[in-house]
């Protein structure tokens, strides 16, 4: 059975060597997930430090991939049941119980470096500049706008969509 570990040391040297995010989807939806009825494709975070993404929709199936990064943030692409095939930044897919995962939005950034701005528009004041690999949570985002309201350990502000893994394209999050 392989078992790759990915700890956040190994996603940012993943970063560092010209990881770039996997491709996501134009969701939310437009399908609805069986199981559950939200729509699929959709947005959710790893609940804990240590997930285990398996090759099938139970625990007979192997496990393919653990992630070891709380709030990393998912797409989820399939449902069955109590599991939920999702797609993880770096283009990573398996199926998770749906105990291991939650709906809370969070971003990781994929730009080499992205400007955290106080306002969300090209122009706005620079508050921080963030480095690849550095999430935190996804607290709005407007279906007319490039510019998400996020927030980290350090800083909250606004992040250009296009620096960041965790939302579709024009998307609202609330």
């Amino acid at each position: 059975m392989l078992r790759l570990r990915l700890r956040t040391g190994a996603l940012g040297l993943l970063l560092l060597c010209g990881w770039t995010a996997a491709p996501q989807g134009n969701g939310p939806g437009p399908a609805i997930g069986v199981s559950t009825k939200l729509p699929v494709p959709r947005f959710v975070s790893l609940r804990s430090d240590e997930v285990n993404f398996r090759a099938g929709p139970g625990f007979q199936y192997p496990v393919a991939w653990v992630y070891e990064r709380a709030d990393l943030p998912v797409e989820v692409i399939s449902e069955f049941d109590v599991w939920r095939q999702v797609l993880a930044p770096d283009g990573g897919t398996g199926w998770v119980h749906e105990a291991t995962i939650r709906a809370r939005r969070t971003f990781i950034v994929t730009a080499p470096q992205a400007a955290l701005r106080s306002g969300p528009n090209a122009d706005a004041g620079i508050v921080a500049y963030l480095d690849q690999g550095v999430g935190g949570a996804l607290l709005t985002c407007d279906s007319d706008s490039d510019f998400c309201r996020v927030s980290t350990a350090h800083d909250s502000g606004y992040l250009a969509r296009a620096d960041f893994w965790g939302a579709f394209p024009g998307e609202t999050v609330k």
